[in-house]
């Protein structure tokens, strides 16, 4: 059975109402008059654009003071409009969802590619002068024809050990076992060590060659959350708006906020990071079981580190270099770009990521630059940096969640499943976990269940 269409059973299954109490179930549906919705990242505005194409009364209201969540371009050249990902980065080819917004709102969407330097144990070497070793390319190819020949209870084996343990228990040679190490974790933000197996090998089995790191939208995935704003209108979405209680009774549900304000309709759908969700206050209060999810998912620290160089002394438009240095991993971020400048992003994952996001931009611009060392003087070519952390974001307090051992078939539906008038979304609970698609398609679904 494959990932997708077990998670179609699931979410089916996961309609059913959690409630803190059965006295509080409400049977009576009617189409909703007024809408709410938490959050104005890609979940949300999803979910908004859904409303909206249905005439059905809304608001959206949104912590931040911009729009997109982690969805965050950046514009690092100012003369020459060169601008950066510091938050969600690309479009997959498998990407169905956010296809058909950018093809709505007439966005051009450029490979986004590329083609991996390795820096080793102290050696550079090219992307065509590196590889798995063949037996272990062999024997992953099997794997991943294999399953979608997985059972049910093979596939929760499969999410009871973690994404290390299931490579080492395949047969994976030492030096094989250390590259999917740094190369698989820049997919989680986290150690292989920390990350469900059935996670882990799901989204390679159902992935595209690249692994969904495929397209980018022209102008920064950013462009797709203006466009929608603008289309929905800005009347509708509250920026700076912090939520502090949420209250049912009767049928309705009203949010009150830090400012005072308050907002009442028949529905609410909550699209937020689960740090931001544990902050607020509600009453009846959510179900143990939910309040015990949220406090066991964890989020991806994932630091990037744009720096701008006055040329782009790597040489190729497809350049990216994997390394086993604390910077660990580079794109070139201004891909398609047209200038003489260009950008590179230093990606880096958990304990690395504090490293560089606990420090001040002397210490990363060296670590930066001591990393590409064996490329080029680096410094000779150095304008300007940016930081941003996402481990100490203060609304996410990391980038995208992690399922770990056990969590993706115990947690994930409890997350999902919606509280009396209170529907979930947001890349946390979506099959396509940790991408914008996955934000877009459980936004555009929570609304569907609340219009419904």
């Amino acid at each position: 059975m494959k990932r997708r269409t077990f998670l179609s059973l699931g979410a089916a299954a996961g309609t059913a109402t959690l409630v803190a109490n059965p006295s509080l179930t409400q049977a009576i549906r009617t189409k909703p008059a007024r809408i709410i919705v938490l959050g104005a990242g890609f979940s949300g505005l999803s979910a908004a654009l859904k409303l909206h194409d249905a005439k059905t009364d809304f608001v959206v209201l949104e912590s931040r003071n911009r729009v997109g969540g982690r969805v965050f371009t950046h514009v690092l050249d100012d003369a020459n409009d060169l601008r950066v990902e510091l938050g969600a980065e690309w479009v997959g080819r498998s990407h169905e969802e956010v296809q058909k917004l950018c093809k709505r709102f007439d966005i051009e969407l450029f490979n986004n590619q590329f083609e991996t330097d390795l820096l080793f144990r102290g050696s550079y070497q090219p992307s065509d002068q590196w590889e798995y070793s063949e037996e272990w390319k062999k024997r992953f190819e099997e794997i991943l024809k294999n399953f979608k020949n997985l059972s049910d209870a093979q596939q929760r084996e499969l999410d009871n050990m973690d994404w290390w343990r299931f490579l080492v228990n395949n047969g994976i040679p030492e030096n094989d076992l250390f590259l999917r190490e740094l190369l698989d974790s820049t997919d989680f933000g986290e150690s292989i060590r920390h990350v469900s197996g059935f996670s882990a090998l799901s989204e390679y089995a159902e992935s595209s060659k690249k692994n969904e790191m495929d397209f980018k939208m022209k102008g920064g995935n950013g462009t797709l959350a203006r466009k929608i704003a603008e289309h929905i209108g800005s009347d509708k979405i509250k920026l700076g708006y912090h939520v502090e209680a949420i209250e049912q009774k009767n049928g309705k549900v009203k949010v009150i906020c830090t400012n005072g304000e308050t907002f009442e309709a028949d529905r609410l759908i909550c699209t937020i990071p689960t740090f931001s969700l544990s902050k607020i206050k509600f009453t009846p209060a959510l179900p143990k079981e939910k309040i015990n999810a949220i406090n066991a998912l964890q989020y991806a620290r994932i630091n990037k580190h744009a720096v701008l160089f006055s040329e782009r002394f790597w040489g190729r438009e497809d350049f990216d270099l994997i390394t086993d240095t604390s910077a660990h991993y580079f794109y070139h971020a201004t891909k398609n770009q047209p200038a003489k400048s260009g950008a590179l992003i230093s990606y880096s994952i958990g304990e690395k990521a504090d490293v560089f996001g606990w420090n001040d931009d002397h210490l990363r611009k060296q670590m930066v630059l001591e990393s590409l060392r064996p490329l080029a003087r680096a410094e000779d070519y150095f304008r300007k940096e940016v930081n941003y952390y996402w481990g100490s974001d203060h609304y996410s307090k990391g980038s995208y969640a992690v399922y770990g051992k056990g969590q993706w078939f115990s947690i994930r539906p409890i997350l999902a499943a919606k509280f009396l008038n209170i529907h979930f979304a947001g890349e946390h609970i979506a099959d396509w976990q940790g991408f914008m698609e996955g934000a877009v398609a459980t936004g555009a679904e929570a609304a569907e269940a609340a219009l419904a």
